[in-house]
């Protein structure tokens, strides 16, 4: 682990939160922007020596079908790995938000002695359901195949996934029909604020573009919806979201614990994080906050 102090959230960002969140949902698009601005500059004073990166994998022919290596410096072999998966309402977003947001979440695990993989999918209206949780599919492959030069426990691979990339996530992990013939191949899952159900309320501010992933068919969306498929065979799974979400996101995390701990008869691990937005919930990893970070370092160090 670093040695070098981790940058503190300043009191003027955290007096912006504290602004910001309860009227978040009044311009969602317009405060993730914002929020993104101010953590880029707080994360670019964090620590990333011992992080080895490797940028453009491609693992299909699509543009948007690489991804980013972040291993920690030195030899191992049973390392866990972890691949994120970025938000963006389905449409949109990269896995690179800013030149620090989302690499701070892979830089954070690699500091740690955990490989991440930073992984692009295809978007809509290019790509519809379930074609995200094909690329994910990929990306586990590729990660099985590449275990042993990448110093990893092929048994130790953890899938994590932020907003809309949660619910991609979901999709994968949960849904036995869009698994490969030898299963999920996962030890573990982590939900960050994910959008669990396909749905196009009147509230949610970003139907229109559900819609354009999993389609206008609303009898459709109970099938499509990870949540439907969680059950006593899913896989260990870390769930955390902000107090101040996108419209419904908090109901829906609510949901998959519930329905975890319902099919497993145990509750799931959970943070939940007060003054924190669905922006800052993941971009403040990698910052003196570390509730979050240190739960999903516990989660990933003792599952598998």
């Amino acid at each position: 682990m670093s040695q070098l102090p981790m940058p503190p959230i300043p009191p003027e960002l955290r007096a912006l939160m504290a602004e910001v969140g309860p009227k978040w949902r009044e311009n969602v698009a317009s405060n993730v922007r914002m929020i993104v601005e101010h953590f880029s500059a707080v994360l670019k004073l964090a620590p990333r020596e011992g992080v080895e990166v490797t940028s453009e994998i491609p693992y299909g022919p699509h543009p948007r079908q690489c991804f980013e290596l972040f291993k920690p410096s030195g030899e191992a072999t049973d390392r866990p790995v972890v691949i994120f998966v970025h938000g963006g309402a389905f449409v949109e977003g990269d896995r690179n938000r800013s030149d620090e947001v989302y690499s701070n979440v892979c830089v954070y695990f690699a500091r740690h002695g955990i490989v991440a993989i930073n992984m692009g999918y295809r978007l809509a209206p290019d790509a519809v359901y379930p074609e995200a949780a094909t690329d994910i599919a990929s990306v586990v492959k590729w990660a099985q195949e590449h275990a042993a030069e990448l110093g990893v426990d092929p048994k130790r691979l953890f899938l994590m996934g932020h907003s809309a990339g949660g619910c991609h996530v979901g999709c994968y992990a949960y849904d036995k029909r869009l698994q490969p013939e030898g299963g999920h191949g996962l030890a573990g899952v982590i939900i960050i604020s994910g959008r669990m159900r396909a749905d196009n309320l009147p509230e949610n501010p970003n139907a229109r573009k559900v819609e354009a992933y999993f389609g206008t068919d609303e009898s459709k969306f109970e099938d499509r919806s990870p949540v439907t498929h969680v059950g006593p065979e899913s896989p260990p799974t870390f769930v955390a979201w902000a107090e101040y979400e996108n419209p419904l996101i908090d109901l829906y995390c609510a949901e998959l614990v519930y329905r975890l701990a319902t099919a497993k008869r145990k509750g799931p691990p959970l943070v939940y994080m007060p003054g924190h937005n669905h922006t800052s919930g993941i971009a403040h990893i990698n910052t003196a906050d570390d509730v979050l970070g240190a739960a999903l370092l516990d989660f990933v160090r003792k599952t598998g």
